[in-house]
C-alpha cells in the first residue's frame, strides 16, 4: 500500500506554491495562513520531502483533539523543545513528556488563586508606580509603556525588590534581542549554516549564559540572606519533588524564571496594548468599564474582592485576546500514528493550530471581527469559552492565566479611572513572533 493511500491528510498545498510564498510568510504567515484557510478549508497540509507533513488548521475540533482529547499522543514539535531551550533551557514551555509533568506538578501550587492573592497588593503598587506619570493630551506609543510596566511587574512579583533596576533593564534588552534571532532561525532555517559560521548564534548562546547568570546572582543573593519576602522566587525556592523531597536544583530554578519573564511579561504587554487600542476606539465601551469601576469601589476598598467584581473588564480584555490572542499559534507532533476527523496521520506530523485563525473563523463567531465583549457576559460566555484558547487548552494550559488577568484588570481598571483613552489609528498592525507582537500602536491619555 502506498503512503499517500495509507494517510489521509487535508487538502494539500503544493510545495511550488509554498516556496513561491517562502518570503512573504517569512515576514508575516497570518495573511497566507488565511489565505489558504479560506481556499481550501478549515484545514489543509503540505508534505515535505518524502515523508515529513505539516497539517495547519483553524477547526477547533483539531484543537480539542490534540490539546485534549488524546493530548497523551502529542508531544510540542521541536520548533519550540530544541531552537527555543537552546536559549532559554528545559522548563515548562520548553519540556515534554514525564519531565514536563514532574516539573508542572512542582510549580503548579506556587499558582494557586491562593497564593496569587498574596501577589495582589504588590502588583497594584507597582503598576500604581508605573502609571503615575502617563504623558497627557499627546499622542505617545503604547507598547513600550506596557511592555516596562508588564516587565515590572513579573520583576517584582518574581523577586519582590526594585533595587536591582539596571540589571532587570539589561535582563529585558538580552530577552528581546535573543527572541528577535530566535524567529529568524525559525522562519529561516535554509539559513542556518550562515547563522552558525558569522557567530550569530554563539553571541546569542552567550547572551542566554547572561541572563543565567543575572538570575543566579539573585537566587544566591536571597538565599543567603535568609529573609522572607512573600514573592514568586520564595515560594518556587520552597518547592519540593514529591518522590525525593528535594528542592529544584538551581539550574532548573534559572530555566523556569526564565520562561516566566518572557510567558509573564510579553503576552500581557501584547494584550494590554491591543486593548487599549480597542478601547480608544470604542469609548462607549470605554465607559461602560468606567462605570463598573465606579460601582465596584462604592462596594469595597479590599482590592482582592475588587477583582472578583469584575465581569465586564474580564469581558473587555477576553475579546480583546480572542482577536489578537497573544500566543497566535500552536503545535505539536504526534508520537504514534493516529486517526481523527477522517484523517490518518503519520507519526511525527507537525499539526499547527492558529488561534488567530480559530477565534475568527465564522463557524464559531457571529460578526467574528467585530469588538463585543458581550460575547463574554451571561449566558453567552459559556458557548463563547468553547472556542477561546488565549492561554491554550488542556494539561498544558498557561500556569500563569490567573497572574495575568490579575495584571491585566488591575492595570485597565487603573488607566480607565484616570484617563480617557483615544486611539489614533482604526487599524492596528501586528507582527507574529512568538506572540502576537503590535506595531505602531498610539494612544492619547486624556486626565478624567
Amino acid at each position: 500500500m502506498s503512503e499517500n493511500k495509507k494517510y489521509r491528510y487535508p487538502i494539500q498545498l503544493s510545495m511550488v506554491r509554498f516556496l513561491i510564498n517562502a518570503e512573504s510568510i517569512r515576514k508575516n504567515p497570518i495573511p497566507f495562513h488565511k489565505r489558504y484557510f479560506d481556499r481550501f478549508g478549515d484545514s489543509f497540509s503540505l508534505k515535505i520531502g518524502r515523508s515529513k507533513y505539516v497539517m495547519l488548521s483553524r477547526d477547533n475540533d483539531v484543537a480539542e483533539y490534540i490539546l485534549q482529547k488524546n493530548q497523551k499522543n502529542f508531544q510540542k514539535s521541536e520548533l519550540q523543545t530544541k531552537f527555543i531551550s537552546k536559549y532559554l533551557g528545559k522548563g515548562l514551555l520548553t519540556a515534554n513528556g514525564e519531565f514536563w509533568l514532574k516539573q508542572r506538578r512542582l510549580i503548579q501550587p506556587a499558582f494557586h488563586k491562593q497564593k496569587m492573592n498574596q501577589l495582589v497588593k504588590n502588583m497594584q503598587h507597582t503598576i500604581i508606580d508605573e502609571l503615575k506619570d502617563l504623558p497627557e493630551n499627546s499622542e505617545v506609543a503604547t507598547f513600550p509603556m506596557m511592555n516596562d510596566l508588564a516587565f515590572n511587574v513579573v520583576a517584582r512579583s518574581l523577586f519582590h525588590i526594585g533595587a536591582i533596576e539596571a540589571k532587570m533593564n539589561r535582563l529585558k534588552v538580552v530577552i528581546h534581542d535573543v527572541q528577535s534571532f530566535l524567529i529568524k532561525e525559525i522562519r529561516v532555517p535554509h539559513k542556518a549554516w550562515w547563522y552558525k559560521l558569522s557567530g550569530q548564534v554563539a553571541k546569542h548562546q552567550k547572551m542566554a549564559l547572561e541572563t543565567d547568570a543575572i538570575i543566579n546572582e539573585i537566587i544566591e543573593n536571597r538565599r543567603e540572606s535568609g529573609e522572607k519576602h512573600n514573592d514568586l522566587l520564595d515560594m518556587l525556592l520552597e518547592t519540593r519533588y514529591e518522590d525525593t523531597g528535594e528542592a529544584m536544583p538551581t539550574q532548573q530554578l534559572i530555566d523556569e524564571i526564565k520562561i516566566l519573564f518572557i510567558a509573564g511579561h510579553e503576552t500581557s504587554a501584547n494584550a494590554l496594548t491591543f486593548t487599549l487600542h480597542l478601547l480608544g476606539n470604542h469609548p462607549d465601551i470605554q465607559q461602560k468599564v468606567l462605570d463598573e469601576i465606579t460601582e465596584i469601589e462604592s462596594q469595597t476598598d479590599d482590592i482582592v474582592e475588587q477583582l472578583q467584581k469584575m465581569p465586564y473588564i474580564n469581558a473587555v480584555i477576553n475579546e480583546s485576546m480572542r482577536l489578537y490572542p497573544p500566543a497566535w499559534i500552536t503545535d505539536r507532533e504526534n508520537i504514534d500514528d493516529d486517526e481523527f476527523l477522517g484523517y490518518k496521520i503519520k507519526t511525527g506530523t507537525l499539526i499547527g493550530v492558529s488561534f488567530f485563525e480559530l477565534h475568527r473563523n465564522p463557524k464559531y463567531w457571529e460578526n467574528p471581527t467585530e469588538f463585543n465583549p458581550e460575547r463574554f457576559l451571561g449566558d453567552r460566555k459559556k458557548e463563547s469559552f468553547k472556542y477561546f484558547y488565549p492561554f491554550g487548552a488542556g494539561p498544558r494550559m498557561c500556569i500563569g492565566l490567573g497572574f495575568a488577568m490579575y495584571e491585566m484588570c488591575l492595570a485597565i481598571s487603573y488607566i480607565v479611572k484616570k484617563y480617557r483613552v483615544i486611539a489614533h489609528k482604526k487599524e492596528i498592525e501586528f507582527n507574529p513572533l512568538v506572540t502576537l507582537k503590535p506595531l505602531g500602536a498610539t494612544v492619547t491619555f486624556s486626565k478624567r
